[in-house]
């Protein structure tokens, strides 16, 4: 199957604008990874129930993101020793939309994902004044971070014709930091985003009839480890061996 061609044909469009009424800035996230290869039949069941994004006539759009930590990756440690609160700093360029923009996503004890962004002009490896006090203020407190890593991929958006639900797949993801570089290429990340957890959702019914259970999984925090692998992250193992389970697939 010829992806791009299938999405064209087999898909209603919706615009950005028209994407207003499910932004879901305060949601919660299901994700799942699974091998490329089932992508056709996953796409094939799907048109029936679902609308694409599509901005100048292209329904796959390319990020590009600058992730940020401190020094002693406490957003990592964070994520890794199951701390419930939990925070990213990343600068974001939406490529096809040309927006770039700062970016904190903030994790509740609630299973919430908050995320707060402030227009840039442009991704940057250091931080202005006036963008290290909003990241301050949004955090309620000061914290220093820097650069570590880049993480670009595709991404496919959906949105669900009747309920309040968006739904992405990341598709060709690398990343990479000053040395080190690696890659998920045939592996698919996707990301249903809900106001509160709904197992009506027509793609987790899709994903379940194909044996694809949903999964924790961050593509920061797998990255992180792959390009920095001194790092602490016995809590990982399980999910670094799946993950390569599903390359070899």
């Amino acid at each position: 199957m010829n992806i791009s061609s299938y999405l064209n044909t087999n898909f209603d469009a919706i615009t950005l604008s028209e994407m207003d009424n499910v932004k879901l800035m305060s949601r919660t996230d299901t994700k799942f990874a699974f091998n490329s290869k089932f992508l056709p039949d996953i796409l094939s069941k799907m048109g029936e129930f679902y609308r694409i994004l599509e901005i100048d006539r292209e329904r796959i759009h390319h990020y590009k993101s600058l992730y940020y930590d401190t020094e002693d990756r406490k957003f990592y440690l964070d994520h890794h020793n199951q701390r419930v609160n939990r925070n990213k700093i990343r600068f974001r360029e939406y490529v096809g939309s040309n927006l770039t923009f700062l970016e904190i996503k903030l994790k509740n004890n609630k299973g919430r994902t908050i995320k707060k962004r402030t227009k840039v002009k442009q991704i940057s490896d250091s931080l202005t004044e006036k963008q290290q006090n909003y990241i301050n203020k949004t955090l309620g407190t000061p914290i220093s971070v820097n650069p570590k890593q880049w993480i670009n991929f595709s991404r496919i958006t959906f949105v669900h014709k009747t309920q309040k639900e968006r739904m992405t797949m990341d598709i060709n993801l690398t990343f990479n930091n000053n040395t080190e570089s690696g890659d998920l290429k045939n592996i698919i990340i996707a990301e249903v985003k809900q106001e509160r957890i709904s197992r009506s959702s027509d793609f987790m019914r899709i994903a379940k009839e194909m044996s694809i259970l949903p999964m924790r999984i961050s593509k920061y925090c797998i990255s992180t480890l792959s390009l920095n692998p001194e790092l602490k992250g016995n809590r990982f193992k399980e999910k670094l061996l799946f993950i390569k389970k599903l390359k070899q697939a």
